[in-house]
């Protein structure tokens, strides 16, 4: 099996259309097979021209960030540290005793007791009892979680660990603990998890434990002074008009200097080629190299299914209900720790594809049964179609230039 030459032309080609239509300025993509590798850089770093698009260029990786994040609670499993079903308190004591909503569109105060703590189980597999539900936007909730700053992207930056955990302790529970998925705010809160138990900064261990190891030098939650060049801006187009904004520049923008909150959730910027040697590590089921970076088990708990169909249920209902917010993607089945996981065949992906996207037009995924790496990454963020429209066509005629 392998990636055919006429494949890898249609690719270059399809990607190409993307960027010349003036929607998508410029892009890098990696795919891989075996040993056998292709990287494409196309278009340029900014709308209005700018430098060309190289393969090293680095990139804000967004929720592309989960996947890779949750390696550090991994590595803490496998040296148990960390227990999958040790209740947090004694790390996280803002989250003990807590209180859920008796409805999740209620008032903050109807609440019930909750039926037992939070796991660690509970955090990394999202079902924790609070997230993002764009399901549930305008409830007092939801708009609570905006208010305190506890997610990024808005125009306050996210406060330091401590400070974002004493705040997020302030507030009821969505749903009891482990009883559905939510999106996000589990995978920041792994990353003061894994803070409390090392002793370190999140940061400090992913990079000693993870990011060293694989050779993944431009892999972290800022870029230093000497490589932000190598960072384009970041665009939000306007949904109605299509018109360029800059969301966040580089030069004196939110990944110039170390951040408050290192968010496991969406804080990464990396290159196609650091994530290629993750994304590959797992492949090897934990191995890189002659150097074991996982256990195997670690590797296949990540990397397949953990949710029941109850859990799974509102990952459902976003994915299919929400498609005008989400373009089509989301829609895989069932999700690890960390990522999506594919447990039913819905387009051109086998079953057992696992990684996930980010909104800021990224997307990672590995594939053991054909033993596939894909990875995208652009400057546009997901405020409107075009970069997703781009993903879905990259694995669509990623998957046709497989030869038998």
């Amino acid at each position: 099996m392998s990636i055919s030459e006429a494949g890898l032309r249609r690719l270059r080609e399809v990607l190409a259309r993307h960027v010349d239509s003036g929607r998508i300025p410029g892009l890098v993509a990696l795919v891989s097979q075996g040993d056998q590798t292709h990287v494409e850089a196309i278009g340029t770093t900014r709308h209005d021209g700018g430098a060309p698009m190289r393969r090293d260029t680095i990139f804000r990786m967004a929720s592309t960030s989960k996947p890779v994040a949750v390696s550090a609670a991994m590595v803490l499993l496998d040296e148990c540290r960390l227990r999958l079903d040790d209740p947090v308190d004694q790390w996280l004591p803002e989250l003990a005793d807590r209180q859920v909503l008796r409805r999740i569109d209620g008032p903050l105060d109807d609440t019930v007791p909750a039926r037992r703590p939070i796991t660690v189980r509970d955090v990394l597999t999202s079902t924790f009892g609070l997230g993002m539900d764009m399901t549930a936007l305008g409830t007092p909730i939801m708009g609570k979680v905006f208010e305190l700053g506890l997610t990024p992207n808005l125009p306050e930056p996210m406060p330091e660990p401590d400070e974002w955990l004493r705040r997020l302790g302030t507030l009821p529970l969505m749903q009891q603990p482990g009883e559905r998925w939510q999106y996000h705010i589990g995978s920041d809160l792994l990353g003061v998890l894994v803070a409390r138990v090392t002793g370190q900064s999140y940061e400090t261990f992913l990079r000693e434990r993870i990011f060293d190891p694989l050779g993944m030098k431009d892999t972290g939650f800022d870029v230093p002074a000497d490589k932000i060049d190598r960072l384009p801006p970041l665009y939000a187009p306007d949904p109605q008009t299509g018109e360029f904004h800059v969301w966040d520049e580089a030069e004196g923008g939110r990944h110039s200097k170390p951040p408050a909150f290192q968010g496991g959730g969406g804080g990464l910027v990396s290159t196609v080629d650091d994530y290629h040697a993750y994304f590959r590590m797992l492949l090897n089921h934990g191995v890189h190299g002659s150097e074991r970076i996982l256990s195997r088990p670690a590797v296949e708990l990540m990397t397949t299914n953990r949710l029941t169909p109850e859990q799974q249920a509102p990952r459902d209902a976003m994915a299919r209900n929400n498609v005008h917010i989400s373009f089509g993607q989301g829609q895989h089945g069932g999700w690890g720790f960390g990522m999506a996981v594919r447990t039913y065949r819905g387009d051109y992906a086998p079953i057992g594809q696992f990684g996930w996207d980010g909104g800021s037009g990224t997307s990672t995924y590995a594939d053991p049964a054909n033993q596939l790496i894909g990875i995208l990454l652009t400057q546009v963020g997901s405020s409107v179609p075009d970069p997703i429209r781009l993903m879905h066509d990259f694995w669509t005629t990623l998957y046709q230039a497989i030869e038998d």
